[in-house]
């Protein structure tokens, strides 16, 4: 992947602020009763009045402008119209492109404050690995120093990790290189520079880590029935660390 430009950066500055705004509208308004369906329509709403477009809707086909995965739902899930209950893990995973540069992003929450201690150790454990991943990403950092760091602490969770699902560069395309895995081995794999733009997306389970596509052929479930979540940000890599483009 080559550097992004100072305008390029600019454009994913202001694409990730729009997403991130919109991801923090859909934490607030997350209540049983409202449906992926609401939430989408919501989503679209709130991207419109900010000026963006939606990544997602038509990339590869895809029929809406988010996924919305629910429990044993793992990513990619079309919103449907079955409302959220009480104690249900939510992911949403967003992308918005604005001026041509896309930012893709994602939060977990749990629907209500009904957290079973598993809930809470799937999403506070997931998130905790993002975080840590953002602490050793920086210019000369290779791909497997984040990606083991993301495993240890997936594993000090006792977290299932989702193989065939990585993080990967975002910026002209919402998928570019390079593929950024949720285990690995430190010292491995392709060196991060100055100027890339990243996405970092711990995905994981309660269970196992296989998974299968239902037949709308999108929605990716666990194998096990376990429940999943995931946490992601885009990040500007710097020669001292990152700058995360999709928060507040």
């Amino acid at each position: 992947m080559t550097p992004k430009t100072e305008s390029e950066i600019a454009a994913m500055r202001e694409s990730g602020r729009m997403l991130a705004t919109v991801l923090t509208i859909l934490r607030k308004k997350t209540t049983e009763g409202l449906s992926p369906q609401d939430m989408s329509a919501i989503a679209k709403q709130e991207l419109k009045k900010l000026g963006g477009e939606p990544a997602f809707l038509g990339f590869h086909g895809y029929p809406d402008i988010i996924c919305i995965s629910v429990n044993n739902q793992v990513q990619h899930s079309i919103p449907n119209s079955i409302p959220f209950k009480e104690g249900d893990v939510v992911n949403y995973d967003f992308g918005v492109k604005y001026k041509g540069m896309v930012t893709d992003a994602g939060i977990t929450v749990c629907v209500g404050d009904k957290f079973t201690p598993d809930t809470k150790r799937l999403i506070t454990g997931t998130e905790r690995a993002l975080q840590d991943a953002l602490t050793v990403v920086r210019a000369g950092v290779r791909i497997g120093d984040v990606s083991a760091t993301i495993e240890r602490t997936l594993r000090k969770y006792k977290l299932g990790i989702v193989r065939e699902l990585v993080g990967h560069g975002v910026g002209h395309e919402l998928h570019e290189d390079p593929e950024i895995p949720n285990y690995g081995h430190a010292g491995r794999g392709p060196v991060l520079k100055a100027g890339m733009t990243i996405a970092i997306e711990p995905i994981t389970t309660l269970g196992g880590y296989d998974i299968y596509q239902a037949r709308d052929g999108w929605t990716l479930l666990t194998q096990d029935g376990s429940w999943s979540a995931q946490f992601e940000h885009t990040i500007l890599v710097t020669p001292t660390g990152c700058e995360v483009l999709t928060q507040l």
